[in-house]
């Protein structure tokens, strides 16, 4: 069991899941900071408040904080444009090779035709 642990923990793509994992919560960190630092006070400055998370509504004895909500569509609409760029970027860099075409069958049926042709008459008789 210990030998199929390390099989499976050392694969590639499980290596790279978990690097993704930590970075990703990096990122997730530092645009956090950037929302609630930076870009909720800029918006506050317009809403006439600094903190968008302290919005608040009551209704009856229930407390809806929406600003705690728009705090979070913020952070996604940041990561999501990052991410976004960064496989635009990743996708420029990476080259790809143009599909081949494939031969239709009447052209296929003709190149076979013609390297047994050509075989027969290299062989000699």
């Amino acid at each position: 069991m210990l030998k199929e642990f390390k099989a499976f923990i050392s694969r590639g793509n499980v290596i790279d899941l978990a690097v993704g994992v930590i970075i990703g919560g990096a990122f997730t960190a530092i645009v956090t900071s950037l929302t609630t630092n930076l870009i909720n006070p800029f918006i506050g400055l317009f809403l006439g408040r600094i903190d968008l998370s302290n919005l608040v509504v009551k209704i009856g004895g229930t407390t809806f904080k929406y600003g705690a909500f728009l705090n979070s569509i913020i952070n996604f609409l940041i990561i999501a444009f990052v991410v976004f760029v960064l496989i635009k970027a990743i996708n420029r860099l990476v080259k790809k090779e143009p599909a081949k075409p494939t031969p239709d069958k009447k052209e296929v049926l003709l190149e076979e035709i013609r390297d047994l042709l050509k075989e027969e008459n290299q062989t000699p008789k």
